[in-house]
C-alpha cells in the first residue's frame, strides 16, 4: 500500500460482500429461534425456561468446537490469500474431524444421559423433566448442526458467502413449519411439545446439509467436496495447526467451562427469571448474529491479505473493521432497547419475567458496545496468526474476576437477579483498552505462509494508517 491512500470504497465493497449475507444468515437463524421460543412460550413458563437451559448446553458444545473454528478460519482463510489448495484442503478436512468428535461426545451426553446434564443447570424438578424430554432428541441434532457449521466455515473463507446463507433459509423455513405441525399437532400429527420442536431441528438441520451440498456442486466449489485430499495430514502440518489452535481451544473450553458456571448460577433464580433469561438468550442471539458477519469479515478479510503478504493493508483494514463492529452493534442494540415492548409481548412475557427480560436488555446494550469490540479484536488477531493475546487475557479475567464475583453475588448473597447478570460483564472495559493498545502495537500479525512470513521482515505499523501514506 505504499504511497496509496486507504481505498474505502473497495474497503466497504468486500465487507459487505462478507458481511451482509453472513449477518442475514444468522438473522434467519435467530428469528427462527425466537419463533422457537414464542410457540414453545405459549405451552408454558417451565417449557421455554427448560428449553432455554438445553440451549445452554448447546452453547457449551459450542465452546468445546468453537476453537477449532477460529483455527479453521485462521488456516483457511491465510492459504486461501496463497492460493494453496492443498493447505486449504487439509485444514478443513483436520478443522472438520476436530470438531466432529466434540459434537458425538455431546450427542451421547444428551442423548444417553440427559438427566445429569438437567440437574447440572437447574435445581427444578419440572424443569428439568421438560428439558430431558427435548434433549434426548435434540441430542441428535449435534453433529448435524456441527457438519453444517463447518461447511460454512469453509465457503466463507473462499469467499461463498452466499451459499451456507441458502442452507439456513432452508433449516429455517422447515424448523418454523416442523415447529407449528409438532408441537401443536397440527395437519393430523401427533401434538408433540417441547419433543416435537426438537425433531423439527433435527430435521432443519438435516435439510441445511442437504442444500448446502447441493449448491456447493451447482457452483463447482472445488474443495468442499474433495474429500480423499481433506485428510491427507503429516505430522508437520498437525503440528502447526495444533499450535496455532492449542490458545484458541484452550480460550473456548475454559470460556464454556466458566459460561456453564454463570448459567449454573442464573439457573437457581425464581422460575420467572429463567424464562427471562431464556428469551434475553434469543434476543442476545441476534445482536450477536449481526455482529458475526462483520466478525468474519475481519477475519476473512485481515488472515487473506496476510496469507499473500500484503501486511499494510492487514493492518490498516484490522482496526477499521474493530470500530465498525462496535457501530453497527451500538445501532442494533438501541434498536432493540426501542422495541423491547412489542418483542417481549410477542415472546409472552408479562409481569415480574418481563421486568427482569427488559432489565436483561438493557445491561446488555451498555456491555455488548465494549464485548464485540473484544470480540471482534481478538478474531481478528485470531486470523493473523496471533492466537495467544487475546486467549490469555479473556481467561484470566473470566477466571479470577468474573466467575468468583457471579458466585458470590449469586450463590451465597443472594442478590437480585439483574444484578449478578450485570457482573457478567465487569471485565470488558479493562481488557478493551489492553486489547487497543495490542491492535495498534501490530505484534498480532504472525503468517503461516512463507510470503506472509516474508512481508514481516523489517515491517513495522503505521499508526492510524487512515489519516497517513500507506
Amino acid at each position: 500500500m505504499s504511497g496509496k491512500k486507504f481505498d474505502w470504497v473497495d474497503f466497504l465493497k468486500k465487507v459487505a460482500v462478507i458481511a451482509l449475507p453472513v449477518a442475514l444468515q444468522n438473522l434467519l437463524t435467530t428469528t427462527g429461534s425466537m419463533v422457537d421460543t414464542m410457540m414453545i412460550a405459549s405451552i408454558g413458563q417451565i417449557e421455554v425456561g427448560a428449553v432455554g437451559l438445553c440451549a445452554q448446553f448447546s452453547s457449551l458444545m459450542f465452546s468445546g468446537y468453537w476453537g477449532f473454528v477460529g483455527g479453521g478460519m485462521l488456516f483457511i482463510s491465510q492459504f486461501w490469500g496463497n492460493k494453496d489448495e492443498d493447505g486449504i484442503n487439509r485444514s478443513y478436512g483436520l478443522t472438520l474431524s476436530s470438531m466432529m468428535a466434540v459434537a458425538i461426545l455431546f450427542c451421547i451426553m444428551a442423548t444417553c444421559f440427559p438427566e445429569l446434564v438437567m440437574k447440572l443447570y437447574t435445581d427444578k424438578e419440572s424443569i428439568r423433566q421438560v428439558g430431558v424430554q427435548y434433549l434426548r432428541i435434540a441430542g441428535f441434532a449435534y453433529p448435524l448442526m456441527v457438519l453444517s457449521m463447518a461447511m460454512a466455515v469453509m465457503l466463507r473463507c473462499t469467499e461463498r458467502v452466499r451459499i451456507p446463507l441458502y442452507g439456513s433459509v432452508a433449516a429455517v423455513s422447515t424448523n418454523i413449519f416442523l415447529n407449528w405441525v409438532l408441537i401443536f399437532g397440527n395437519l393430523g400429527a401427533p401434538k408433540m411439545g417441547v419433543r416435537g420442536a426438537a425433531l423439527a431441528t433435527v430435521i432443519a438441520q438435516a435439510v441445511s446439509i442437504v442444500v448446502i451440498v447441493a449448491c456447493a456442486i451447482a457452483n463447482r466449489h472445488p474443495y468442499l467436496l474433495a474429500i480423499q485430499r481433506h485428510f491427507r495430514w503429516n505430522g508437520e502440518f498437525l503440528r502447526a495447526y495444533f499450535k496455532k489452535c492449542a490458545p484458541i481451544i484452550a480460550n473456548e473450553v475454559f470460556l464454556g467451562v466458566a459460561n456453564m458456571v454463570i448459567n449454573v448460577v442464573l439457573g437457581r433464580q425464581p422460575e420467572e427469571a429463567i424464562a427471562a433469561i431464556a428469551v434475553f438468550r434469543t434476543l442476545e442471539g441476534l445482536v450477536i448474529g449481526f455482529f458475526a458477519g462483520f466478525s468474519n469479515a475481519s477475519s476473512i478479510l485481515v488472515g487473506k491479505e496476510v496469507g499473500c503478504g500484503n501486511i499494510d493493508t492487514a493492518y490498516a483494514r484490522a482496526w477499521r473493521l474493530v470500530y465498525m463492529c462496535q457501530v453497527v452493534i451500538g445501532i442494533v442494540v438501541l434498536s432493540l432497547i426501542g422495541l423491547h415492548t412489542p418483542i417481549l409481548t410477542v415472546m409472552k412475557m408479562n409481569g415480574e419475567s418481563f421486568r427482569i427480560a427488559f432489565g436483561f436488555i438493557c445491561i446488555f446494550a451498555v456491555a455488548a458496545f465494549i464485548r464485540m469490540g473484544n470480540w471482534a479484536q481478538n478474531d481478528t488477531f485470531r486470523a493473523a496468526g496471533d492466537a495467544t493475546y487475546g486467549t490469555v487475557l479473556e481467561i484470566v479475567f473470566m477466571w479470577f474476576m468474573v466467575l468468583p464475583i457471579v458466585w458470590v453475588t449469586g450463590m451465597i448473597l443472594k442478590l437480585p437477579t439483574l444484578l449478578v447478570f450485570a457482573c457478567c460483564y465487569i471485565d470488558e472495559p479493562i481488557r478493551y483498552v489492553l486489547m487497543q493498545i495490542h491492535l495498534y502495537r501490530g505484534k498480532w500479525i504472525k503468517p503461516v505462509t512463507p510470503e506472509g512470513k516474508a512481508a514481516m521482515v523489517g515491517w513495522k505499523p503505521k499508526l492510524c494508517a487512515g489519516k497517513k501514506k500507506e
